[in-house]
């Protein structure tokens, strides 16, 4: 009787599990997570000299907020070498941190940028906003590319035992958050305001399209498109659009407002 991935051979439009090498997917992985580090440095550069200089100056849980962010590109940067090293059981091993500094950023994450938009809360009642100043609606955005992260990531764990989807959906985690990066990209060289979500989603989520683009591309061409990674990759980017739809929604802008102001008060 043959095995399931026998059955699913070449001629199959989507893998549910590997039928090649592990170690054929290794360049592939390497460049696109190349390819986030680019954005991110890109984008964060640019707009560094703005972040030291803003007045009222960013607060502390900003500056924590951005190491323990960094961190996580240098865990899957870590976890991408190891792999390639041949270093399987560390890779392993390190997983597990990476979990529990996941953990680390669900909770670091939202405080930031609460905090942030609190200390700012009367320059966000009048707008238009300058320069990096963003709505309390934009909370969509940052909610959306956590949850992204975090449910790609619970995903990717439970197919450990499936390593070339877990390897996929691992490096879609990352995807989900490479938009800060490369929306800094777009925003400090274009001027344009967008009043629309589909021009809203490309100005931000720009980034977020060419990765996944180039993931199922790849893939595709190669013949070893996953399932789980097509699901994922689309799944985001709909999740995305949606942030970008919920921007110009005014029941979650004076939803947000509201948040907002409540921090303000609480633990501003």
């Amino acid at each position: 009787m043959a095995t399931a991935p026998a059955v699913q051979g070449r001629g199959s439009l989507l893998h549910t599990r590997g039928t090649w090498s592990p170690r054929e997917d290794r360049t592939a992985f390497a460049v696109w997570l190349g390819v986030i580090w680019v954005g991110m440095i890109a984008g964060f550069g640019l707009d560094f000299p703005t972040y030291l200089h803003q007045s009222p100056p960013a607060p502390l849980i900003l500056h924590v907020h951005a190491a323990v962010f960094a961190v996580w590109m240098l865990i899957a940067t870590a976890q991408v070498t190891l792999v390639m090293k041949d270093r399987v059981r560390w890779h392993m091993k390190m997983g597990w941190f990476a979990v529990g500094w996941a953990c680390v950023m669900a909770v670091v994450g939202p405080w930031a940028v609460m905090s942030w938009m609190a200390l700012n809360v009367h320059t966000l009642l009048h707008p238009p906003l300058p320069h990096p100043l963003l709505p309390p609606q934009f909370l969509a955005v940052n909610l959306v590319d956590l949850a992204g992260f975090l449910v790609l990531l619970g995903w990717g764990l439970t197919l450990r035992k499936n390593p070339a989807a877990h390897k996929r959906l691992m490096i879609l985690a990352t995807v989900s958050l490479a938009d800060p990066g490369f929306a800094r990209i777009s925003t400090n060289v274009l001027t344009w305001h967008p009043s629309t979500a589909f021009g809203f989603f490309w100005l931000v989520f720009y980034g977020n399209v060419l990765l996944v683009g180039l993931m199922l591309g790849w893939d595709g061409w190669r013949g070893r498109l996953m399932q789980q990674e097509v699901i994922g990759g689309v799944g985001m980017l709909a999740a995305m659009y949606g942030a970008a739809t919920l921007f110009f929604w005014a029941p979650w802008q004076a939803a947000t407002l509201g948040w907002v102001q409540a921090w303000a008060r609480h633990f501003g």
